[in-house]
């Protein structure tokens, strides 16, 4: 993906010793914020150790594609 395309890094870092680190992109942090909220706003999560049933796994997928379709929604406000 271009930077155009992920916002470039979120939070890069240039140190003398080791060159420059990108970390994560921009999209990735919205991602994440994005996630977070939705999660919050739509499931009451309890660890259990346990592993997850196939269909809880199937709501994370979806919730993880939705949030990166609102960070892909972000970077193209912030365009605008």
């Amino acid at each position: 993906m271009t930077n155009k395309e992920t916002g470039g890094p979120a939070f890069p870092l240039v140190c003398a010793n080791y060159g420059v680190s990108h970390g994560m992109t921009l999209r990735d942090y919205f991602a994440a914020k994005a996630m977070a909220a939705l999660y919050q706003s739509h499931y009451e999560y309890q660890f259990t150790g346990k592993p997850r049933e196939p269909e809880f796994i199937a709501q994370m997928d979806e919730l993880a594609v939705d949030a990166y379709g609102i960070a892909d929604s972000m970077l193209k406000a912030r365009e605008q």
